[in-house]
């Protein structure tokens, strides 16, 4: 075990640390547009190539070390892309403006995808993908998107369950692990390092784990701080994790990640607004925002590099060209 994956749950190491102002430096991934909503709910949303990599460059800039990204379709804006040269493109684009920093492709597309069409990403050379741990459930309404607005629809109504079983995760790790490819374990509740325990078992995932804790969402663990401390005490030797916090939830719960030792997403995918009522003008206001206060916390940020060495990444960047 490296000193970055410390055990966080130990109550004299975590005092040990924050009186010497050494916890681990923190790592800030951005997931700039998500797969579900678009510019009918925040005109500043990036949906096009362009778009994801202007905003990544400028989350960059401000101390993200990670960009998470959902490549949208060009034929309709609004949904996401399951063809691999797409997010290509769009890899290739962000590594040329952001040369060191970490790619992170989801696993979880968006709305109606299916398995085929979500998992051609690993053929991108992502270095981390998302691996959701278990089904998704949800009820929602897509608003409008009225012209002037690319590629206009209706609201359209939605709901299901995205069947994620043990043949998917087997599948997909497999699929990580030919590759090279961390995946990042996306935790909904604690009933799901049940899949944890599955991939070590199968000799499918290895350390440095890199969990992700989702805050927040439907069907999901209540977006408290009693329910991610229990998620944290299940936590394994030889993991780092991340706290991503859904709608409302996003400040407190990543603030709370920062408290802890942890790290976060931040980005809106998650969260398109800056305060109650005030819509964002750009992942980097959010990103500026929490890194300001990681650092009034006593966090220093993690590099691109630091942030490589903590996941158990390879230290040279991944090329499109």
């Amino acid at each position: 075990m490296n000193d970055y994956s410390w055990d966080c749950r130990n109550s004299y190491e975590w005092m040990k640390r924050v009186k010497a102002s050494s916890l681990p430096p923190l790592i800030v991934c951005c997931a700039i547009s998500g797969g579900v909503h678009g510019k009918e709910v925040n005109k500043n949303l990036p949906e096009t190539p362009a778009e994801q990599e202007e905003q990544a460059y400028e989350a960059y800039k401000l101390g993200a070390s990670m960009i998470h990204i959902h490549v949208r379709d060009p034929k309709a804006w609004y949904q996401c892309s399951g063809d691999t040269e797409q997010y290509r493109l769009v890899n290739g684009m962000i590594r040329e403006k952001c040369p060191d920093v970490i790619i992170n492709n989801t696993t979880g597309g968006g709305p109606g995808m299916t398995q085929e069409e979500r998992i051609c990403v690993l053929d991108a050379n992502p270095e981390v993908a998302t691996l959701n741990m278990g089904p998704i459930v949800s009820k929602m309404i897509l608003k409008e998107r009225k012209s002037p607005i690319p590629h206009p629809r209706a609201a359209t109504p939605r709901q299901g369950c995205k069947p994620i079983d043990f043949a998917e995760i087997t599948l997909f790790a497999q699929g990580m692990k030919e590759r090279g490819i961390k995946p990042e374990m996306e935790i909904y509740h604690p009933g799901q390092y049940w899949m944890y325990e599955h991939l070590v078992q199968e000799k499918l995932i290895e350390p440095i784990y890199v969990f992700q804790f989702v805050m927040g969402d439907q069907a999901a663990a209540y977006p408290t701080p009693q329910n991610l401390l229990w998620l944290l005490n299940e936590l394994p030797a030889n993991s780092i994790y991340a706290v991503a916090g859904l709608g409302h939830f996003q400040l407190p719960m990543t603030v709370m990640g920062i408290l802890l030792g942890g790290h976060l997403r931040v980005g809106m995918e998650d969260n398109v607004y800056s305060s109650r009522g005030r819509l964002l003008n750009s992942n980097a206001e959010i990103v500026e925002r929490i890194v300001r206060i990681a650092r009034d916390m006593n966090r220093e940020i993690a590099t691109p590099a630091q942030a490589r060495e903590m996941m158990g990444l390879c230290a040279t960047p991944s090329r499109y060209r």
